[in-house]
């Protein structure tokens, strides 16, 4: 059996109060178990130095700062700098739950994986937004429900708000691309196209905090719009038809709304049926009609940012030759990395 040692890499953009938050789950935590936690500023201006020097005397921390290089490269950063034969990756905006090494190790000692997903729940702490943001993240009938742990695929694409990979699986991949966002599932997918054996950990899960308003929860799901088919164009057996379904929703939506003027209703009735469906799924799952309500308006803004960014990208993609890099040039960042 392997013995695992692990250490957590955690990149941070200007964002100490989240970091304070994580690292309090991490004092939680259940059991007696040895890790690493390494922290990487990510040429931050509001820095958590700070904050993680009140934990330094219960918690094994390795703190580095660097120039902004996004969080792919800084994540990188960290893995060269661990002293850990398996790295677990979170964002900063996360929070564990108490049992999350114990089920962790109770699965990756069942069954050894070189990489391994998380999922993401939602905390009873966190406002109706939030929750509604991460039904709509998470949801089997919005996204197919893969960052909630219930993907019916057998080869899922891990996230790296949540998400462990071996040393020797970093050593053979490189890590992260330049890329963001979309760097994880590009990883993935290199990993998968290796002699390396992945997992969806369903019970491994973290509270994914996600501290986002209306334009910048569209502005998010618009950038995964604009990746995804980027990634579909580096790895093309990736590429399947549910990624149009955003962009189909929307169209539909805007087909429905100008067939209402010309008196033709059952597309708007569908449309409505969908959303009776959203809601009542997410009262359910949130046990809160706010809450519901929230999840149609989420949900709304998730299809037509992401569908609008797929369509976009799409069309660039076709209509000129240039290399993707100039094509995409601010979802790309400049590797420079400086170590402080």
């Amino acid at each position: 059996m392997v013995i695992i040692n692990v250490s957590f890499i955690i990149p941070v953009y200007n964002r100490p109060e989240e970091i304070n938050e994580l690292l309090e789950s991490f004092i939680n935590l259940d059991g007696n178990y040895d890790f690493e936690i390494v922290i990487i500023e990510d040429g931050s201006t509001n820095c958590s130095d700070k904050i993680i020097s009140c934990y330094s005397n219960d918690l094994n921390i390795s703190y580095y700062t660097k120039n902004n290089t996004g969080p792919g490269d800084s994540r990188n950063f960290g893995m060269k700098k661990a002293k850990g034969n398996y790295f677990i990756i979170l964002d900063s905006d996360c929070i564990l739950p108490k049992n999350y090494l114990f089920n962790f190790f109770t699965n990756i000692n069942h069954k050894y994986v070189d990489c391994f997903g998380g999922v993401d729940a939602a905390h009873h702490s966190f406002t109706n937004f939030q929750k509604a943001v991460n039904f709509t993240m998470t949801s089997i009938i919005t996204t197919g429900g893969v960052r909630g742990g219930r993907s019916k695929y057998k080869s899922f694409q891990a996230r790296s708000f949540n998400m462990g990979i071996s040393k020797k699986t970093f050593e053979l991949t490189g890590g992260f691309g330049n890329i963001h966002p979309g760097e994880d599932p590009d990883l993935s997918l290199r990993i998968s196209k290796l002699d390396l054996n992945s997992e969806l950990y369903n019970n491994v899960k973290v509270y994914h905090k996600r501290r986002v308003n209306v334009i910048a929860f569209f502005n998010q799901v618009f950038k995964f719009g604009m990746v995804r088919p980027i990634i579909n164009n580096w790895h093309p057996d990736s590429n399947k038809i549910i990624f149009w379904f955003p962009s189909f929703v929307t169209g539909f939506l805007i087909l429905s709304l100008i067939l209402f003027f010309f008196k033709i209703y059952i597309p708007l009735y569908l449309v409505l049926l969908y959303t009776l469906l959203i809601f009542f799924n997410s009262l359910i799952s949130n046990k809160s009609i706010v809450v519901g309500l929230y999840s149609i308006f989420t949900s709304i803004i998730q299809f037509i940012g992401y569908g609008l960014g797929f369509i976009i990208s799409n069309f660039i993609l076709l209509s000129s030759k240039r290399d993707i890099k100039d094509k995409f040039p601010s979802y790309f960042f400049k590797i420079k990395s400086n170590e402080k």
